[in-house]
């Protein structure tokens, strides 16, 4: 005979009941992580995946049967048999569309994604307050086929010194995956096509300084081996997995804050469900002080000016983004018969 199946469970989470229903249904086989495993993971990194998300609309990557199963991303919260108390922020789309995003105004809006099925939270960059005006410049270093974490740890560190000629503060995490994030806490004061666009100025820049090592090159062909800045992150309705967010893979990683002294060190998937609360619990939350200081881009915007100034304007968006004033054509350069050879 099938055992049993675990009871549904009411758990008090930041002053609200939270249903917690199959929590003996396995998420991450290789693992053997539950879904009551997520949960309670999730309720463990409390703090710091509330500095994460607090206020900002936030699409929900969902996989209901765990992570071998379908998953799908969750823009809108329904209109129906969704807590009175789950809070909400309207954004809008490339595509002029709207939706209601679930914004956590606290630990209980994740723990109900967590029971709804949802291992990675993809928070936009911007608050509830202001969701036209990103606070949040984010720096995706993605190792290309070839390179591997150690290159975009590396990569990283050129950055920092980079940030420390300007002034500002980085924020390393890892992805969860091969890839490094930085992120910059800035003034909720331009659209996000200016934020993109420094964005961009501040990957050339680093691009010009290690060549061999970094590549904006939106094109894979013209990549190299080498660590792709995708400066596309910062384009509207772009997410990435926040700090303490679930990865969907067989390891059940974890994107996990570092100090910039471990990153060159550390192996990402060192950090999973089993051992992230606990380093959070002993060592803190490396980015506990991220908010202190809202970051003036407007040095990154005069480098902008300089590069369009030298013939080096925008770069293309996504292939799902509507074409943009200024950009330059969405043609593989292989591919493309206007140009020189």
């Amino acid at each position: 005979m099938g055992g049993t199946k675990a009871a549904a469970e009411q758990i008090e989470v930041a002053g609200r009941d939270v249903r917690l229903t199959s929590p003996d249904r396995v998420i991450f086989p290789q693992r053997g992580f539950t879904k009551g495993d997520v949960f309670h993971y999730y309720l463990a990194v409390g703090d710091g995946i509330m500095r994460a998300l607090r206020d900002r609309p936030t699409t929900l990557q969902r996989f209901p049967e765990g992570v071998e199963g379908e998953a799908f991303f969750q823009k809108r919260v329904p209109a129906r048999g969704v807590p009175p108390w789950v809070r909400t922020a309207t954004i809008s789309f490339p595509s002029g569309r709207s939706a209601a995003e679930l914004c956590p105004a606290d630990l209980a809006h994740v723990a109900w994604a967590a029971q709804m099925g949802t291992i990675v939270f993809h928070p936009w960059p911007v608050r509830a307050a202001d969701v036209d005006r990103p606070d949040e410049l984010r720096i995706d270093l993605d190792p290309q086929p070839g390179t591997d974490f150690a290159d975009a740890a590396t990569a990283a560190g050129e950055l920092r010194g980079l940030l420390d000629e300007l002034g500002v503060t980085g924020w390393p995490k890892t992805s969860g995956g091969r890839g490094v994030h930085v992120y910059l806490r800035i003034a909720p004061r331009w659209t996000f096509t200016e934020v993109r666009r420094a964005t961009i100025a501040l990957a050339r820049e680093l691009e010009r300084r290690r060549p061999e090592l970094v590549t904006t090159a939106w094109w894979k062909e013209q990549r190299g081996e080498r660590v792709f800045v995708d400066y596309n992150q910062m384009a509207r309705d772009r997410t990435i997995a926040c700090a303490y967010s679930l990865r969907a893979n067989a390891r059940a990683t974890v994107s996990t804050p570092v100090t910039w002294d471990e990153l060159p060190d550390v192996d990402p998937d060192d950090f999973d469900l089993r051992t992230v609360p606990a380093r959070l619990a002993e060592c803190g939350d490396p980015h506990a002080g991220i908010d202190d200081t809202g970051w003036d881009i407007t040095p990154l915007l005069e480098w902008a000016d300089r590069d369009a100034a030298a013939g080096q304007g925008d770069m293309p968006y996504p292939p799902d983004h509507p074409k943009m004033p200024g950009e330059p054509k969405r043609v593989q350069p292989s591919k493309d018969r206007d140009r020189p050879r």
